[in-house]
């Protein structure tokens, strides 16, 4: 009984009411975001048939471009502008964005339309984040809400394919746009019901620093992450993780409907079983380790994945579901484990500049698992996941004898 009070406990933080709203704003939007993404894989299919995994791995390449390139300025914004007028703005110009996506005749529609969508999702992010304890009254309650913010995005990204598949299967692959596009208008008009302006605290300008080096922060960030030693690890496995999990996110729609021969909603359902695994491994992940270093967990995480993946290409539609589960498991066991360790191990003066290295170098990492999917999905193909799974195997390998050479001994 404790363990489930424990559980729901973070739904506590509903009862602040400004989070209440901002909250139910996050959900609408990121169920908008899963669509999305369904619907971008869709299109690569109709654009590219087999060859979907080239035209998606370029699509979700910008995405993380994107991510890199403005996302550390996105968080400088968000301590000088009303982080309210940065999450309503960015909510209405991404509606638009989302509307015009059925629209697009040519791949550098696509392209355009994509990369620009994640540039303003680039810039809500770090505001939402930033936002959560200006509309938090308790302290006690701001753990809480975080805890619930980042659970309701793995629920939501477990739910949002299934959904957006039998969407699509009723309304057709283009015309869910214009439900993502609902979810965003509904989004924001809920952040413009939070009362007054959410302005950052402004600082002492004697103490304020002379300007704002983004590049440089993330620099001094990556000595401090690559410098402790169970933190490198985490990280490197990470780096695993991208590689593996980016085959599943381009080459997935080539292999359920050119491969296997099934419908847009059969994709959803896969990809919800991916979402399934990674949303129990969250909840799981710290009663499976309870070591500082989580090593075992990590390395669980990268077997786990890698074997899921290789057999993607010999298996029917269920079992590859099955398959799909324990490869969300995977990825989502190294969701926390590195952010657990910067925080136990960084100073806390230090820990925003290396939370913000650990963001960039994860998605760089994500970036290059892209292009190697789109590789694998059009050179490689009917055997593309055995490919990507051979390539993260090797690079595990790689890791694990470096990681006892550099330390000695088990971190």
């Amino acid at each position: 009984m404790a363990r489930l009070v424990k559980f729901f406990s973070p739904f506590s933080a509903l009862r602040e009411k400004l989070f209440a709203r901002l909250y139910i704003a996050q959900a609408v939007s990121l169920l908008g975001d899963a669509v999305t993404w369904l619907g971008i894989a869709l299109l690569a299919f109709e654009f590219g048939g087999d060859h979907s995994a080239g035209i998606l791995s370029v699509a979700l390449t910008l995405r993380v471009t994107a991510y890199i390139v403005f996302g550390p300025y996105a968080g400088v914004l968000a301590d000088r502008l009303d982080r309210k007028k940065i999450l309503y703005t960015t909510h209405f110009i991404r509606m638009a964005l989302v509307a015009a996506l059925p629209f697009v005749q040519t791949l550098w529609q696509l392209y355009t339309l994509i990369f620009f969508l994640n540039v303003f999702h680039a810039f809500f992010t770090p505001a939402f984040k930033s936002a959560i304890p200006q509309v938090i009254s308790k302290r006690e309650n701001y753990s809480n809400a975080i805890v619930l913010s980042n659970g309701t995005w793995q629920l939501l990204g477990m739910l949002g394919p299934g959904l957006a598949g039998g969407l699509a299967a009723f309304m057709g692959a283009r015309q869910i746009f214009f439900f993502d596009a609902i979810t965003f208008l509904v989004a924001a008009f809920l952040i413009l019901a939070i009362p007054g302006k959410l302005i950052a605290v402004s600082q002492d300008k004697s103490t304020a620093p002379a300007r704002i080096s983004a590049w440089s922060d993330i620099s001094r960030g990556t000595r401090l992450l690559f410098k402790n030693p169970p933190i490198r690890f985490a990280v490197m496995i990470e780096m695993i993780i991208a590689i593996a999990g980016a085959q599943i996110f381009v080459n997935t729609v080539g292999l359920v409907k050119g491969g296997m021969g099934l419908n847009d909603q059969h994709y959803g359902w896969v990809m919800m079983a991916f979402g399934i695994g990674a949303t129990l491994a969250v909840f799981s992940s710290n009663t499976l380790d309870r070591s500082q270093s989580k090593r075992l967990l990590l390395l669980l995480a990268a077997t786990v994945i890698i074997s899921a993946i290789s057999f993607a290409n010999f298996v029917p539609y269920t079992v590859l579901l099955v398959l799909w589960v324990f490869a969300g498991l995977g990825q989502g066991f190294t969701y926390l484990p590195s952010q657990i360790m910067v925080a136990e191990n960084i100073p806390i003066h230090e820990q925003g500049r290396v939370y913000g290295a650990h963001f960039a170098w994860v998605h760089l990492f994500w970036g290059f698992g892209y292009i190697l999917a789109g590789i694998t999905g059009n050179y490689f193909y009917p055997r593309e996941f055995l490919a990507g799974g051979a390539v993260s195997l090797i690079l595990f390998t790689v890791v694990l004898a470096t990681s006892h050479r550099k330390t000695g001994k088990p971190s």
